[in-house]
């Protein structure tokens, strides 16, 4: 099979001007934003509740940040250092320090909890964080073992004293003294260091980025990607979506999540366009930004999107050209409604962690509705029988693998995850990706079900075997299942079948489940709903039959 076979099978909807190799950039990511610095040194990189920092400013804090992480935090190439921060300037900052410094991104959710984040830090070996100071306590724990330096940022310095927005508790919260104790900095203390990073050696092929994804042992598993794989859904989307330089991105999707950190934060730096955060979504927010920056490009979560239609003023969306986003399908009423009441179409896309975002997208010009999309440059995508891997013809249901440059290296010291995540086809190296659906006749691909076990909670993936584990702690459970339970808001939510141990019987209430497991767990992955039962069905290997609670939660028949 010929090295163009990708392109010999793209879809009839490709647009008809744009071609199939994508012409990618020199360099990495960090060389984009030199750019930028360098051609528009004062345009506005981000703006940050009505602050904005320069291309020029941005591009001297990310190499002093980098400076203090080789010499106060002896950061050495390949090193990994986690970032724990909420969506705002020092998140872009800190990410492209790593970056300079030669080093391996660990995105870090910044909801989880100190067990979740050890587990992190040993499995990536990190020993350097770079965290918000609402996290401190969280962090704590882990200073002088997991961890041996804390570099803690303050949001409220990157935010005008007399800001005409309302900010959330994580900004406006009085900030904790950095503790005294080794291995803790400030934030203020890296940029005012003014030590200058050594000369960039990473080569686009290098490791950058380790993303983790959860995966059905229960375990987190990080997935690996290079500058060059990075870079090129970054460049990708920028160039599909038609961005620019007078652009306004949007910066609200979570940024240690690869749709807000490819769709918003990278496709803003390659471009030189303006990146408007939001450390915490608020949509009452939403009309004023909008109209005051004019903003062109919207990344959004279907959720964000039902807290639109109930709040938005007619007229804020007037310069917005582009409303996008994925995680989670677009349900087709709220679609509609978008629709009738401002003119705008949600253009879906598809990616994975382990695609660093996009292997299909909706052409601009001819969406469709509750649909991945095509697939884009350079990638190969099909539909297999997931037992003989035969590619199945259209309209066939069958599980969708991808192969392309945006596909992960492998797993983290994980060679047997490799081992199952990967097949040849035709002699190429692809990726399973679990989910099962079809392409039609046109080229586009609609998803219909999973073959792993996973609930989606507005774009975050959620493990019920990573739940189970955590919920098992708790002495008064005897057995539990994790399902997905329908959520009008949310598309799926987390809820708990709960076998509970004879003597908490008299003493333990579901809410004292929900309570607890907030407590230990990562918030949207702790179950908003808890029923007890007497006992839980079983598989003929007297395993407990998730797939017959998890049918008749959704009314399905097994």
């Amino acid at each position: 099979m010929s090295a163009d076979h990708a392109a010999l099978r793209r879809s009839p909807a490709w647009p008809a001007d744009e071609p199939w190799h994508l012409a990618m950039p020199e360099g990495t990511l960090y060389d984009a934003l030199v750019r930028a610095a360098q051609e528009r040194p004062s345009h506005p990189a981000t703006v940050f509740y009505g602050a904005s920092l320069s291309y020029a400013e941005l591009r001297d804090r990310v190499d002093a940040v980098a400076g203090f992480l080789q010499g106060a935090c002896g950061v050495k190439p390949g090193d990994r250092v986690m970032i724990a921060l909420q969506n705002s300037p020092q998140y872009v900052i800190a990410y492209y320090a790593v970056m300079r410094a030669d080093a391996v991104i660990v995105p870090v959710n910044p909801m989880n909890k100190t067990a979740e984040i050890a587990y992190l830090a040993v499995d990536s070996g990190a020993k350097v964080a770079i965290i918000g100071s609402e996290l401190s306590e969280v962090f704590a724990p882990l200073l002088g073992e997991a961890i041996r330096h804390a570099i803690v940022a303050q949001y409220r310095d990157e935010v005008p004293a007399a800001t005409p927005y309302t900010l959330p508790s994580c900004v406006t919260e009085a900030p904790a003294e950095v503790p005294s104790s080794p291995g803790w900095h400030s934030w203020s203390s890296a940029i005012a260091n003014g030590v200058k990073p050594g000369k960039m050696i990473a080569s686009p092929d290098d490791l950058m980025i380790l993303p983790y994804t959860s995966g059905t042992t229960g375990k987190p598993k990080a997935c690996m990607h290079t500058h060059r794989g990075a870079l090129f859904t970054a460049v990708l989307q920028a160039r599909w979506y038609g961005l620019g330089g007078d652009d306004v991105v949007t910066g609200f999707m979570p940024l240690f999540h690869v749709a807000g950190m490819q769709g918003s934060m990278n496709a803003a730096m390659v471009t030189g366009a303006t990146l408007l955060l939001m450390a915490r979504w608020d949509k009452d927010l939403l009309p004023d930004l909008f109209e005051t920056y004019g903003v062109t490009f919207w990344n959004a979560a279907p959720t964000m999107i039902v807290d639109v239609l109930a709040s938005a003023r007619d007229k804020c969306f007037a310069k917005l050209k582009v409303l996008t986003g994925g995680g989670a399908a677009m349900p087709t009423a709220v679609a509609e409604r978008l629709k009738g009441r401002f003119g705008l179409d949600f253009v879906e896309g598809y990616g994975m962690t382990e695609t660093m975002s996009p292997t299909h997208l909706n052409p601009m010009a001819a969406p469709k509705r509750q649909c991945l999309g095509i697939a884009v440059h350079e990638t190969d995508a099909r539909v297999v029988d997931p037992e003989s891997l035969i590619e199945l013809g259209d309209n066939v249901v069958g599980e969708i693998v991808v192969h392309g440059p945006q596909v992960l290296q492998g797993y983290w010291n994980r060679p047997q995850a490799d081992a199952e995540a990967f097949v040849e086809l035709d002699g190429k190296r692809f990726l399973r990706t679990g989910d099962l659906g079809f392409r039609d006749a046109d080229g586009y691909f609609f998803a219909v079900d999973r073959l792993k076990r996973m609930i989606n909670v507005s774009g975050f993936k959620v493990w019920p075997a990573e739940v189970e584990a955590a919920m098992y702690q708790n002495r008064a459970i005897r057995e539990c299942c994790i399902i997905s339970a329908p959520d009008d808001y949310r598309g799926e939510t987390v809820k708990a079948l709960v076998v509970l141990d004879e003597a908490a019987r008299a003493t333990t209430s579901p809410d004292d489940i929900v309570g607890w497991a907030r407590g230990v767990m990562a918030s949207y992955k702790a179950p908003r709903a808890v029923v007890f039962v007497d006992q839980l069905p079983r598989t003929a290997s007297n395993k407990i039959n998730w797939r017959l609670l998890q049918d008749a939660e959704w009314g399905r028949t097994a």
